[in-house]
């Protein structure tokens, strides 16, 4: 009987032509149940939080700025700046800013998601329907981004429960201050009341301007970020959220396949699409702006570490309240908080170490299980161990003929994390400093020795004192037997020279010469490493190539 009843009111209203309202009506009605149930006002109900009313002040600046409480809303993601933004729709249709949140946590580094349990936050553009909001989490309350969609399921990305939440704690998500969520959760509660069927989060590493891409150009997501500054861009120029779809394994954004028949699927080509007048055309620019300004970038212009080891960030206003709680902050924090770069947690009740203020400010941080140690020397070596130093292979060139009496010291396996800096002989991209790349430590331990120079102290072996003395004439007085050098755990190994050519191979010495004997008097400054040289001249020694970062996530092309 009661569902003859709503039967005949829509029936009613669809005649009367206000089909449009009820359905927006009954859908906000449907949404309330969800998020409140049977649990209304401000009391103390599990359900209280979620239903709480946005304060006066936020109220007011929502009607200053020409909006309604239940116009529908956009919220912008910026991992690098840690701000989380709210935009609404104004009476004339177009969206602007209302609130910029600082973001007090979020975890992994710049780049999309992959997998699951790799500790990044999503990437991209997702959409929140009611059913993703939760009055009842862990974290205060949170909504689930929807991650994967179907851009990462066409990749294989997988991953599951990464939100926005409170608690300031993050393991994939984007943390807020209780406070903050609260209010989050409460626009997005009044947008679904006022008949928007689903929100979009547009999740960005950072502010898509051409400046910011040029800073991170060597980044292997660049490809991908640049295709969603293409939507940060129809935001922009629309005032706007764009209409998002999938195909090729891309994003595309205000699409529409030209031949009606044809649907935009993410895992299958693109069919032939046409974007609004003007609007491609803009896109279009802006983009072409990017790649100029990226291939005329010198090598002086700074350029942003690929992975910074720190494991997320933190806004510079909580970090501030950290460092002296007796600062205001956004809300209140949890008794522990995990800064970034830290691998403990510290008090909010008293002023954080110096030492987790330094290493969550820092541009990188050097992942103390993943640093290079050098190489030791052989315990037999005379002096004792110490720290071993990779030479390039000898060439015969001006200092071993110069000093012959200098002899290699016996070579060792170099441990999985010294084999990195070995010369390789099929060129490999070199490192740049800091952990060591994923693909990096998956190679095999057993790789080739690492050369060592000669010991550093006088002794039999023909070392570096011996060759001075054999050329000078005299004897070094014997060195005092030290304590074996620690080694230095901060210090990556360096990066890997590109494989030098080889000059013509010099003539054969004369039989029964040995390097261990001084050699002749030189009669000019310069000895030719095998390659017809004119006495007197410096041959120009190869310099180091540009050193590529690694990065840890795969590129998205």
């Amino acid at each position: 009987m009661r569902f003859q009843a709503i039967s005949s009111l829509s029936r009613q209203a669809r005649d009367r032509g206000l089909g449009a309202r009820w359905r927006a009506a009954l859908l906000a009605g449907c949404t309330a149940l969800v998020l409140a149930g049977c649990n209304g006002g401000d009391g103390s109900s599990p359900m209280s939080k979620a239903s709480k009313s946005l304060s006066p002040q936020t109220l007011a600046l929502i009607d200053q700025k020409g909006m309604t409480k239940s116009s529908p809303i956009v919220v912008r993601i910026f991992k690098e700046e840690s701000e989380l933004e709210v935009w609404k729709e104004t009476t004339s249709g177009e969206y602007a800013l209302l609130k910029t949140y600082p973001i007090c946590r979020w975890s992994g580094e710049l780049g999309p998601k992959v997998r699951e349990g790799d500790r990044q936050a999503p990437e991209g553009f997702y959409a929140i329907t009611p059913g993703q909001m939760n009055p009842n989490s862990s974290y205060y309350l949170a909504f689930d981004l929807g991650f994967p969609n179907a851009y990462d399921r066409a990749w294989g990305r997988s991953g599951s429960n990464l939100m926005v939440h409170g608690d300031c704690s993050s393991r994939g998500c984007y943390a807020m201050t209780d406070e903050q969520v609260q209010e989050i959760f409460a626009l997005g509660r009044e947008s679904f009341y006022g008949g928007q069927r689903s929100f979009q989060v547009q999740a960005y590493p950072f502010r898509m301007t051409t400046d910011n891409l040029v800073r991170h150009r060597n980044n292997p997501n660049l490809a991908f970020w640049k295709m969603l500054k293409e939507g940060s861009d129809v935001f922009e120029i629309t005032k706007a959220p764009p209409k998002v779809d999938y195909c090729g394994k891309r994003y595309v954004f205000n699409a529409t396949p030209t031949d009606p028949n044809q649907k935009l699927q993410a895992s299958q080509p693109c069919p032939d699409y046409t974007m609004p007048e003007g609007l491609e055309e803009e896109v279009a620019a802006r983009q072409k702006d990017v790649s100029t300004k990226i291939a005329s970038a010198g090598a002086l212009q700074p350029v942003a570490p690929v992975k910074t080891g720190k494991d997320g960030g933190m806004h510079k206003v909580f970090l501030a309240k950290l460092e002296n709680p007796e600062l205001s902050a956004p809300g209140s924090l949890p008794p522990v908080v995990k800064p970034p770069g830290s691998d403990y947690g510290v008090s909010t009740t008293e002023p954080a170490p110096a030492e987790s203020i330094a290493l969550a400010t820092a541009d990188t941080v050097t992942e103390a299980a993943a640093v290079p140690l050098p190489a030791p020397r052989p315990d037999d070596a005379p002096g004792g161990p110490r720290i071993a130093v990779a030479a390039a292979p000898s060439t015969g060139g001006f200092f071993d003929n110069l000093f012959g009496g200098l002899t290699s010291a016996p070579t060792a396996s170099a441990p999985p994390a010294v084999a990195a800096a070995t010369p390789a002989s099929a060129p490999t991209p070199p490192q740049a400093s800091g952990a060591p790349s994923a693909d990096a430590q998956a190679r095999p331990a057993e790789r080739a020795p690492l050369p060592q120079l000669a010991a550093l102290d006088a002794g039999s072996n023909g070392g570096f004192l011996d060759s001075l003395k054999n050329l000078f004439g005299g004897s070094a007085p014997p060195a005092e037997a030290g304590p074996a050098a620690e080694p230095i755990a901060d210090v990556p190994v360096p990066p890997v020279r590109p494989p030098v050519p080889r000059q013509a191979t010099a003539a054969p010495a004369p039989q029964g010469a040995t390097r261990a004997s001084p050699p002749a008097p030189a009669t000019s400054s310069v000895v030719s490493s095998g390659s017809a040289t004119t006495p007197g001249t410096v041959q120009t020694l190869p310099g180091a190539a540009g050193i590529l970062a690694p990065g840890s996530f795969s590129a998205v092309q």
